[in-house]
């Protein structure tokens, strides 16, 4: 059995949001076409509490991209995104959510982030996911969504760890891009995993 996993296709991520990826809502007709293929659809969600310590807001004298010591990790400090009941943590309301059978909420412990759909940064925490999946008796999974060097990247490398057959459908991804190269990069670490990278043309 294959899943397809939708990471974070939220309106803050697409343009006019607080995070936006350049170009991220162009993923969304490309993942609605790709749905036909399969049974289990799963999405992710960045769920954030308005405190949450990823916010550059929440620590004085900080600014946007900066590295702290967030309770013993690193973290990237990122503009306030995806909190909980608003429209930004929504997902893109042209994204079809018809036959997403469960949506798994991220980021919702104010003390670590969560840039992987299965478990947080620490990985203290399981969201369920990967349960969820090995109940539905899924095997492999196809991974889309934003952004390809950070939370899609995460998620990748989670799925392998957890055993799961991982494709990353190239075109159904936008990234970051925090400094040039960014998103080759971490197609190549994902590569060098195990993850199996398709074009969506590719799915049948």
């Amino acid at each position: 059995m294959k899943a397809l996993i939708l990471v974070d296709i939220q309106n803050d991520f697409v343009q006019g949001g607080t995070l936006a990826v350049a170009d991220g809502d162009k993923v969304v007709p490309v993942v609605n076409q790709l749905m036909k293929y399969f049974s289990v659809i799963v999405a992710t969600q960045d769920w954030h509490p308005d405190n949450h310590g990823s916010f550059s807001s929440n620590h004085p004298n900080t600014q946007i991209g900066q590295v702290i010591d967030l309770y013993g990790l690193p973290q990237i400090l990122w503009p306030k995104h995806c909190v909980q009941h608003t429209y930004g943590a929504e997902f893109v309301n042209s994204l079809d959510l018809t036959n997403v059978s469960k949506i798994f909420h991220k980021g919702t412990n104010i003390t670590i982030d969560s840039y992987s759909g299965f478990f947080d940064n620490g990985r203290k925490q399981s969201t369920g996911l990967a349960d969820y999946l090995e109940e539905k008796a899924v095997t492999e999974v196809y991974i889309t969504g934003l952004a390809t060097d950070f939370c899609v990247k995460y998620t990748a490398l989670d799925a392998i760890s957890c055993g799961f057959k991982t494709y990353l459908i190239s075109d159904a991804c936008k990234g970051v891009n925090l400094r040039p190269g960014e998103v080759e990069k971490a197609i190549d670490e994902m590569k060098s995993a195990g993850v199996i990278v398709l074009h969506s043309s590719e799915i049948k």
